[in-house]
C-alpha cells in the first residue's frame, strides 16, 4: 500500500500554515462537492481532501503524520503494509522512537476513510486489533493515537458535512424577478442568487461554499398589502368609479413590478373577476407564470339631493331587474 501525501491532495507545501491548509481545503470542497461536480472521479477526491484535511488541520495529528512519513518505507518493509503482525522493536519502538497511547477505531467508524487512513491510525494490518507498529497495544514500546473520528457516520459511510445556515428577506417584487443578496456566515460575505418564483420559507442551498459544507438559505417574504398569493396566481382589488363600471373605461392595475392597462367593459359587475393570464408570479425553476385575478370594487359617488335626484330620475327610466328575486 502507498504512502499517501495529505499535503499534495490539498495541494500545499509541508511547510504550510493552518490557514493555507484551511484555504486549500475549502477551495478543493467547493470544486469537488458531489451535489455540484458530476464528474466521475470528483467523489473519490473529495473524499480524499475530507480525510487530508481531517489530519492536516489537527496540529497533533498532522505532528504525528510527519514524524511517520519519514519511516513509511521501513513500515511497510517490516509486513504492515501487507498485514503483517511484526512489530517495530527494530526501528525503536513507534516511528522516531515516539511512544504513544493508543485506542483501536471500531471498522465502522473507520469505514469512510482510506486503507491507508485505517491503517496508519487505527491498525488496520495488525493482528489481534493492536497497533499498527506491533502485534498489540504495548509491542514495540506502544501504539499510535487515531484521529478524531466525529465525523463519521455508521455503517461504513461518511456523515454529511454540516451545513451552514442564513436568512434572506425578499420582497414580493424580488419574487417576481429574482434577486441577489449578501449573507454574513462565520464572518464571511457570501453572495447568494436568489431565485424567482421562490415562497416564504423557500430554502437555497449553496453547496460546499462554508468550510466544504453546505449553506442553506431560508427565504423570507416581506408581506404586500395588495396582493393576496396562492401559489403562482396573485389576487389583487381593483376600485372601480360608478361611471367606470357603467360605461366602462380604461384603468391602471398593479402588478408586483409595476402597473398594467385594463379595459373595463361597460355594465362591469362590483365583484366581478377578471383574470390576466401569465401576470402571476413565475414558477421556481420554470419560464411559466401564475395570473393575476382583478377583483373589481364598485365605489359608488357620495351626491348632494339634486345630484342624487336627477340620476335616480335617468336610473328609474331604464327599470332594473330585481338583484334580489333570484335568492327567493
Amino acid at each position: 500500500m502507498d504512502y499517501k501525501d495529505y499535503y499534495a491532495i490539498l495541494g500545499v507545501p509541508k511547510t504550510a500554515s493552518q490557514a493555507e491548509i484551511k484555504k486549500a481545503y475549502r477551495k478543493l470542497a467547493r470544486e469537488l462537492h458531489p451535489d455540484t461536480n458530476k464528474d466521475p472521479g470528483a467523489e473519490k477526491r473529495f473524499k480524499d481532501a475530507n480525510e487530508a484535511h481531517a489530519v492536516l488541520a489537527d496540529p497533533e495529528k498532522r505532528k504525528q503524520y510527519d514524524e511517520l512519513g519519514a519511516n513509511w518505507q521501513a513500515y511497510q518493509n517490516a509486513g504492515f503494509g501487507s498485514g503483517g503482525a511484526s512489530d517495530w522493536a527494530g526501528f525503536g519502538g513507534a516511528p522516531g522512537g515516539t511512544r504513544w497511547t493508543y485506542r483501536t477505531a471500531s471498522a465502522e467508524e473507520m469505514g469512510g476513510f482510506s486503507d491507508f487512513f485505517r491503517q496508519f491510525f487505527a491498525g488496520g494490518a495488525s493482528t489481534g486489533g493492536g497497533s499498527p507498529f506491533g502485534g498489540g497495544a504495548s509491542a514495540g514500546g506502544g501504539g499510535f493515537e487515531y484521529v478524531d473520528l466525529s465525523n463519521l457516520g455508521r455503517g461504513g459511510r461518511q456523515r454529511a458535512i454540516p451545513s451552514a445556515q442564513a436568512t434572506a428577506e425578499v420582497t414580493l417584487a424580488e419574487v417576481a424577478t429574482g434577486t441577489e443578496r449578501m449573507v454574513n456566515v462565520n464572518g464571511r460575505r457570501l453572495h447568494v442568487k436568489i431565485p424567482a418564483g421562490v415562497s416564504d420559507g423557500s430554502k437555497v442551498k449553496l453547496s460546499g461554499a462554508v468550510d466544504g459544507g453546505d449553506l442553506v438559505i431560508t427565504v423570507r417574504v416581506k408581506a404586500d398589502a395588495r396582493f393576496q398569493r396562492d401559489g403562482n396566481d396573485l389576487r389583487v382589488e381593483l376600485p372601480l368609479t360608478l361611471a367606470e363600471a357603467l360605461i366602462g373605461a380604461e384603468v391602471p392595475v398593479p402588478t408586483p413590478t409595476g402597473s398594467v392597462k385594463l379595459r373595463i367593459r361597460p355594465n362591469t359587475q362590483n365583484g366581478q373577476e377578471i383574470r390576466l393570464k401569465g401576470r402571476g408570479l413565475p414558477r421556481r425553476g420554470s419560464s411559466q407564470k401564475g395570473d393575476l385575478v382583478v377583483v373589481t370594487r364598485v365605489v359608488l359617488p357620495k351626491l348632494d339631493d339634486d345630484a342624487r335626484a336627477q340620476l335616480t330620475e335617468v336610473l328609474a327610466k331604464d327599470p332594473q331587474p330585481d338583484p334580489r328575486a333570484s335568492r327567493h
